[in-house]
């Protein structure tokens, strides 16, 4: 592998694209800890420190994905979550707008158009986000109320006489919608001109950002023992996750022959790959933004006067620990992986295009008994996939009770994390790889 390596740097093009894909990073980094104008830098991370054991849920996820920069109010602070919401968003609405299922139908020129909405979707809600977390910020709930923003030394957004409030909140809204328009540049210009997906590159650095202090804390917490132990489970989960990342059952196709002029077509064998994991990670955020609406609900109550019901879901809908939680969040990730491989993965449609090619599964008739073949695999291979999302996505919980520490609510060798950055960096590998078979060296993978 080091010696692959060795051999892409000395590929002029690819060193290119190398050295530039780790200066948009450095880039990106360098704007995720830039404080945002009118945001008091030492009090945020006074305020970090304070409440460094005792973060909500989903605040804490979306701060790992921005690399830590949400809870600094940075510049990046929403990160590149805007647009992978947005585009979830346009995902789902394809199935159920005419006009966006043409425009995918209409190849790279449609998908353009669809790449467009959803930009403007993605500024739309960098708006509504960056107005929410401002809002929360000011009031204190960014950190669940415990640093008081009437005093100085704790207050985020500081008052400042020479200024009005009004026009500092609306400059830092303003500030960090630019800088999710400034991320969205930046991963385009790595998938144009660097190497892997731009997104996912982002969104890989963020939560690669945040591993190093997170096992420095469980250390000093836990100790050297639970340190190594902790390692050893990683090694173990990505293994896993690399292995099932991997797998697919590969449906094979026959091409019939055909004379199109003077010449034959057809008459090749390929195979379609359905992956055990088709869903990717989509269901486990599905689920999390669901299970955050209870926390959600409970903080428009003042906490010390809950009421009987409100009391239940504190105690076992909003609390991670408890096997309630756990099982709901388990069997919600079943459920939105079944029904997002449904609205992703059309049987009937892939069957019509094979049929219109000359295609064919060997013992299978084309039409509806292909669709109905592809539709009783695709229904059995959907299920282990569900459960490794399941049980990726629960060991962050079983971790900090284990731990006993409630800062590794989202701990981050475990669950989401894990199947991004192994599903990134398998990605950005091959990419690397191909572009090195290219030039016949011997690659990454043997």
């Amino acid at each position: 592998m080091l010696s692959a390596f060795s051999s892409a740097l000395r590929t002029p093009d690819l060193r290119k694209k190398l050295l530039f894909t780790v200066a948009i990073v450095g880039i990106y980094r360098f704007g995720a800890t830039l404080p945002s104008p009118g945001v008091s830098y030492s009090n945020v991370q006074a305020c970090i420190k304070l409440t460094e054991s005792d973060t909500n849920g989903v605040l804490n996820l979306l701060n790992l994905f921005s690399g830590g920069a949400l809870l600094q109010l940075s510049v990046f602070a929403l990160g590149i979550m805007p647009y992978i919401t947005a585009s979830i968003i346009l995902q789902l609405l394809t199935v159920v707008i005419p006009r966006l299922e043409q425009l995918r139908k209409e190849g790279q020129s449609g998908q353009a158009k669809i790449t467009q909405y959803t930009r403007y979707l993605t500024l739309g809600l960098a708006v509504l986000q960056a107005s929410a977390f401002v809002a929360l910020a000011r009031t204190g709930q960014l950190f669940n109320n415990m640093c008081d923003q009437d005093d100085p030394a704790y207050q985020i957004i500081p008052e400042n006489t020479g200024i009005p409030m009004w026009l500092t909140l609306s400059l830092l809204v303003m500030t960090m919608t630019a800088g999710t328009g400034v991320v969205m540049w930046l991963g385009e210009l790595i998938t144009d001109r660097g190497v892997g997906n731009g997104m996912s590159v982002l969104i890989f650095t963020s939560i690669a950002a945040r591993l190093p202090g997170e096992g420095w804390s469980i250390k000093e917490s836990s100790g050297t023992g639970k340190f190594f132990l902790v390692i050893g489970l990683v090694l173990v989960i990505i293994a896993l996750v690399v292995f099932i990342e991997q797998a697919q059952r590969r449906i094979p196709v026959q091409y019939a022959k055909r004379m199109i002029g003077r010449r034959m077509y057809g008459g090749t064998s390929t195979y379609i790959p359905l992956k055990v994991n088709q869903a990717g990670v989509v269901p486990v955020i599905f689920a999390s933004s669901l299970l955050y609406l209870p926390q959600l609900y409970l903080q428009f109550f003042d906490q010390n006067k809950l009421k009987g019901y409100q009391i239940w879901i504190q105690n076992y809908l909003a609390n991670p620990t408890h096997w309630l939680y756990i099982a709901v969040y388990f069997l919600l990730i079943i459920f939105f992986t079944y029904f997002y491989v449904s609205i992703t993965f059309n049987p009937t449609e892939v069957a019509e295009n094979m049929k219109k090619y000359g295609g064919f599964v060997p013992g299978i008739r084309p039409g509806k008994p292909t669709a109905d073949y592809l539709d009783f695999i695709l229904s059995r291979i959907t299920l282990p996939g569900a459960l490794y999302l399941g049980l990726i996505s629960v060991l962050p919980n079983f971790f900090f009770i284990w731990l006993n520490q409630q800062q590794y609510q989202n701990f981050p060798f475990g669950g989401t994390a894990v199947l991004i950055m192994v599903g990134v960096g398998l990605e950005t590998v091959k990419q690397i790889e191909s572009q090195l078979m290219q030039r016949n060296y011997e690659g990454f993978l043997r």
